[in-house]
């Protein structure tokens, strides 16, 4: 056997396709915000294209009194996950042989999820959703209240819609007598917007409400420590990406917050046309809020098991349950029946473990193929109707060929089983059940190097 592994061709495919997707990981995250470019020998660059398809359904609620939590099942949801794609990219080179410099971007925080059947689209018949309400118990004030709000989106469908953007700056510097060990950081520039709306009798009150986040960019940094041993091709890094606070200006709507208001406001003498304002004014609000996106760590692991083969491992974990978005309108309205802090309109109830272990092996000179099992822990069960799984199991393969001597072309593809989960409104009310879903991954990475 050889005392130095030459493993060229072995950068794993699918482990370099981070695990994305808008029900397949833990909270919002996609990208898992890998930073394995910025490791590669000599001058490297890359280019990595993911597309993302789940299927997840169930079933929702057949009890939509606002009022009670028991769950009962009811219609079928259809697919709520709508397909989802990102790109990655990633430039490092050395100074010389004691500091490297990088970029890297990726678009690490992400969902898309549509409902288009069952109780999560508005009702085109205002009398027949009032009547259901008042049948299930609801008080008619509150019914009438409730229809008269699914009166003014009728026919619309709940979505969500989150994207990001993140750039991240790095400086390493290696020490030690063999410069085996690096520390690494910089900056990091991130851009986040978002659209809610909010449909059908399984949202009650909250049935027709709308926001839309406008982008806002903001900065955060990321450090770590890695070391490597070439003879044997291992390479170890512990990153850790510092949390960012956004202040972005929200439009928001809330069709219940007018209907309460107009009332009231006929009930103090106001004439029609001014409780109408009242009313209009009351449902309608442009202001901003602080939505926090999480810190992570993230641990890359490498090791030539011979000179053909190479392990490698990913552990990630997010602290999701710190984070929240409580959109200031949705909040304010919700003071009336939940005390004075209010509810959040997305919030998780646990931290997310990620974990990714593959294995790869140069089968030609120019070609390499690479396997791969995963788990996420996801971020708690009950979890936001919005994105209702509980984590994932995984199993992944790849390839990676070598066209020239500097240009190669990965390809992969992962295939996930994901967790039973039901879908929570922030008062606690189950209103879905989601079982047996699946979904896919298929990406394509270019890439060049020069030693």
């Amino acid at each position: 056997m050889r005392t130095t592994f030459h493993l060229k061709t072995l950068a794993v495919a699918i482990a370099t396709l981070s695990v994305a997707s808008v029900t397949n990981a833990a909270g919002l995250d996609r990208s898992g915000q890998d930073v394995t470019a910025f490791f590669q020998d000599g001058t490297y660059a890359e280019a990595v294209y993911t597309y993302i398809d789940a299927d997840v359904s169930g079933y929702d609620s057949a009890n939509v009194n606002p009022g009670q939590n028991d769950y009962e099942r009811g219609n079928k949801t259809g697919d709520i996950a709508e397909s989802y794609d990102f790109f990655r990219y990633g430039v490092k080179a050395d100074i010389n042989d004691t500091f490297s410099v990088g970029i890297l971007y990726d678009e690490p925080f992400g969902a898309a999820a549509e409902y288009t059947q069952s109780n999560f689209v508005a009702s085109e018949d205002r009398n027949a959703s009032g009547g259901a309400l008042v049948g299930d118990g609801v008080d008619p004030q509150t019914a009438g209240a409730i229809a008269l709000a699914e009166a003014s989106t009728a026919g619309e469908n709940t979505n969500v819609e989150v994207r990001s953007q993140s750039l991240t700056g790095i400086l390493g510097m290696k020490f030690g007598a063999n410069k085996n060990f690096q520390i690494y950081g910089g900056p990091v520039a991130q851009r986040i917007q978002s659209e809610t709306k909010l449909r059908g009798l399984a949202y009650g009150p909250a049935s027709g409400y709308t926001s839309n986040s406008n982008p806002d960019m903001d900065y955060g940094y990321i450090a770590g420590i890695a070391y490597s041993k070439p003879e044997i091709a291992l390479k170890a890094a512990l990153t850790y990406r510092s949390e960012i606070d956004h202040d972005i200006d929200i439009s928001e709507n809330y069709p219940i917050a007018g209907i309460l208001a107009q009332g009231a406001a006929l009930q103090q003498g106001a004439t029609p046309a001014q409780a109408a304002a009242i009313g209009a004014a009351a449902a309608n609000r442009n202001s901003n809020y602080e939505i926090t996106t999480p810190k992570s760590v993230n641990f890359d692991f490498q090791t030539g098991i011979n000179p053909t083969t190479l392990a490698t491992a990913k552990v990630r974990w997010v602290p999701w349950s710190d984070f929240a978005i409580t959109p200031p309108l949705y909040n304010d309205v919700s003071k009336r029946n939940y005390g004075p802090d209010g509810l959040d309109l997305v919030e998780y109830e646990d931290d997310q473990w990620q974990v990714e272990l593959g294995l790869a092996k140069r089968v030609a000179p120019a070609l390499a193929i690479s396997g791969t099992v995963g788990w996420d822990s996801g971020a708690g069960d009950p979890t936001t109707s919005l994105g209702p799984v509980d984590g994932y199991y995984s199993v992944g393969l790849g390839a990676k060929y070598n066209v020239t001597e500097n240009w190669a072309v990965s390809a992969g593809g992962k295939y996930l089983w994901f967790g039973d989960a039901k879908g929570r409104l922030p008062s606690g009310k189950i209103v879905g059940d989601f079982q047996d879903n699946d979904g896919f991954i298929a990406g394509v990475k270019l890439s060049y190097q020069a030693r």
